[in-house]
């Protein structure tokens, strides 16, 4: 073969060889499912305190994609669950309090509702009540995150396949008399009160609630237990057993309640109860390879800072040690700072940088071709 032919010969190669990449990696980038974990109230510092607190490395670690989020509302700059949630659901920046609807007070189709059309399973788990402004959004539309028996009546009518978390109450003891729970069993949904079962006793299941307390769960220092991890665990093995790909919402619900009590204590344990359900949710996703992971929150709550501990010396003077964590806070409500996003699997490099936090849903249904 002469100089000429070779050349030839090694160009067509390498033309061939660079249309075939692409179509290999647009195949390894389209996620079959997405888990969302959403820790209410959680910003950069209190991701912090994992890594100060927590006994193991904290999950956070295993995350090579991260970006940031803008979180006002369309009316405040300051945002509030409901519309930082519905940001999330829908892709629409709204008021504060609002649960899946627009400034106009229209419903706002939610990503549940979208991808229930085509066969995709989905689950929702909270700390709080499953009625709360997070998880609601998801699945409801007020005009009010107040309205929380119109909520529950709208999980009835949902597409939603698995859920955990409280609310009993707004199912069960309602002052319009409507008995929710019948209406649920109705809707195949098989209702557990009394813990978390094994999955063999709900895999034959059509569709799964389990409603464990009659409004928030208990807080970790109050003996929830590992109920968000067993709970995240299963709805992730209850919505892929028919490998029909899903969409999983679990969240932190009660890192935001610490942050408004300013209990650091609280605070801590309950996000390290939520790194503990990231590692859950990555551990599947590893051995998947067809997962996508993302991790954020809808706004930080507290104004939460590591700052060094304040002591008293021997005159009697404050001073600051360096040696030792002594955690404060500015607010007893929300702020405005960026919100960090961690993702994982295919898709995960097209939550980089800097976006607002309506991008997450467009981005979601990008990435998988939800939207076609």
């Amino acid at each position: 073969m002469n100089i000429e032919k070779a050349i030839v010969v090694c160009l067509a190669f390498t033309l061939f060889a660079c249309k075939a990449i692409p179509v290999e990696n647009k195949d390894t980038k389209t996620p079959k499912n997405v888990i969302l974990l959403i820790s209410d109230g959680t910003g950069l510092s209190q991701i912090s305190s994992a890594y100060y607190f927590k006994d193991s490395s904290p999950n956070y670690s295993r995350f090579k994609n991260i970006g940031l989020i803008k979180t006002s509302s369309s009316k405040q700059d300051v945002t509030d669950s409901a519309a930082g949630a519905t940001a999330f659901a829908s892709g629409i920046k709204t008021y504060n309090g609002a649960i899946g609807v627009a400034d106009d007070k229209t419903d706002a189709e939610n990503i549940v509702e979208i991808v229930s059309r085509k066969n995709i399973k989905t689950g929702l788990v909270a700390t709080s009540s499953i009625t709360h402004a997070t998880p609601a959004s998801f699945y409801a539309h007020a005009v009010s995150r107040g309205l929380t028996e119109d909520i529950a009546a709208d999980l009835v009518t949902s597409e939603v396949d698995f859920f955990a978390g409280g609310g009993l109450k707004f199912f069960k003891d309602r002052k319009d008399g409507k008995k929710l729970l019948d209406a649920l069993n109705q809707k195949q949904f098989s209702i557990y009160t009394n813990g978390l079962n094994e999955f063999s006793q709900i895999q034959s299941d059509k569709k799964v609630g389990y409603l464990l307390s009659d409004d928030a769960m208990p807080t970790i220092e109050k003996g929830r237990g590992d109920f968000l991890s067993k709970a995240t665990a299963q709805a992730i093995q209850f919505l892929d057993k028919d490998k029909a790909g899903f969409f999983l919402m679990s969240e932190g619900s009660q890192i935001d309640w610490g942050g408004h009590s300013n209990n650091a204590s609280y605070l801590i344990s309950e996000l390290i109860d939520f790194d503990d359900a990231i590692g859950q949710a990555l551990d599947y996703a590893e051995k998947d390879g067809n997962t996508l992971v993302i991790v954020t929150s809808d706004h930080e709550t507290g104004g939460f800072t590591l700052s060094a501990k304040k002591k008293i010396n021997s005159e009697g003077k404050e001073y600051s040690d360096y040696t030792e964590i002594g955690p404060t806070f500015s607010t007893g409500g929300h702020s405005a700072t960026l919100i960090p996003v961690f993702a994982y699997g295919p898709g995960s490099e097209e939550f980089n940088g800097v976006y607002e936090n309506n991008l997450i849903f467009e981005k979601i249904l990008q990435v998988t071709k939800w939207n076609k």
